[in-house]
C-alpha cells in the first residue's frame, strides 16, 4: 500500500486537501464525504433550534432569559427575507419595552443569543462560551440584561433590542453561515451604543468559536478586551482594532483585564 504524502498535512486542516483520484474522477469516499459535509450545512441553517437546554444552561449560570423574535414569519420568509431578520416582531418589540420598563437601572450590556444560519452552532458553544465569559464580567462588575434569546435573528436584531432596553453596548452571539467543514460556528459581534440603523462598519466582530476553530478562551478573552475598550473610548467598529494579541501570549484570563 502506498503511504498517503497528505497525511501528515491533512491533521492541521479541515480543507480538503490530496482527495487522491479513481481514474478521472474522485474516490467514493471523498464523494459521500462531500455530501454528508453539504447535508450539515443545509441541516444547520434549516433545523429549528430547541432553546430549553440553553435556557436551563444560562439559568445555572445565574442569567434570566427572555425570548423574542423578529419580525419573520417562518423559516422559508426569514431565508428570502434578510431585513425581516433585522427587525422586532410586534410581540417580541412590546415585551422588550414592558421589560424596559421595570428595570431600575440601564444594563451596561445587552446579550442576545440569535440562531441566526447555524442552529447547531448556537447548540453546541453557546454555553460553553457563556460559562468562560461571565469571570469577566464579574469582575468588571458590568450589569446585564436578561439574555435575550431570539428565533430567526440577523445580527442587526441586536440594534433595536439595545435600543430599547437602553444598553451601553449590545453583544450578539449567532450562528454563522456554515461552510462545508465548519457547519457549527459561532460568531460574536459587539456594538457600542446600539440603535437601528448603525453600519456594519460600527461593530466589532469575533468569528469561528467552536471546539474546531478559536478556543472559548481566547474568544471570550478578545470579547471582553474589546468590550473594554468600547466603554473606555465610546465607539466599536473599523476605528476599534483588536490588540488583545498583544497580552494574549501569556494565559488569557479575567486576570489580564484591567
Amino acid at each position: 500500500m502506498t503511504e498517503d504524502p497528505w497525511a501528515n498535512l491533512k491533521q492541521f486542516t479541515d480543507a480538503r486537501i490530496g482527495l487522491g483520484r479513481s481514474g478521472a474522477a474522485m474516490p467514493t469516499r471523498e464523494v459521500l464525504n462531500f455530501a454528508l459535509s453539504h447535508a450539515m450545512a443545509r441541516d444547520a441553517v434549516t433545523s429549528p433550534i430547541d432553546w430549553t437546554p440553553i435556557e436551563k444552561g444560562l439559568s445555572a449560570l445565574g442569567l434570566p432569559t427572555l425570548r423574542i423574535a423578529s419580525a419573520a414569519g417562518d423559516r422559508s420568509e426569514y431565508l428570502r427575507r434578510p431585513d425581516l431578520g433585522r427587525r422586532l416582531s410586534d410581540t417580541s418589540r412590546e415585551a422588550l419595552v414592558r421589560a424596559s420598563e421595570i428595570e431600575a437601572t440601564k444594563p451596561d450590556l445587552v446579550i442576545l443569543v440569535g440562531d441566526g444560519l447555524s442552529s447547531l452552532g448556537v447548540a453546541a458553544n453557546t454555553l460553553a462560551y457563556m460559562s468562560a465569559f461571565m469571570p469577566y464580567v464579574v469582575k468588571s462588575g458590568w450589569k446585564l440584561s436578561p439574555v435575550l434569546l431570539a428565533d430567526d435573528a440577523r445580527v442587526a436584531l441586536g440594534d433595536e433590542a439595545g435600543e430599547i432596553l437602553g444598553g451601553k453596548a449590545v453583544l450578539v452571539l449567532i450562528g454563522e453561515r456554515p461552510g462545508l467543514s465548519s457547519p457549527d460556528s459561532l460568531g460574536v459581534y459587539l456594538t457600542f451604543s446600539p440603535r437601528v440603523g448603525i453600519k456594519d462598519a460600527d461593530r466589532n466582530c469575533i468569528s469561528n468559536i467552536r471546539q474546531r476553530g478559536l478556543s472559548y478562551d481566547e474568544g471570550t478573552f478578545k470579547t471582553a478586551w474589546l468590550l473594554r475598550e468600547a466603554f473606555r473610548r465610546g465607539l466599536t467598529g473599523v476605528n476599534l482594532k483588536d490588540e488583545s494579541q498583544f497580552l494574549i501570549d501569556a494565559e488569557p484570563g479575567p486576570e489580564l483585564i484591567k
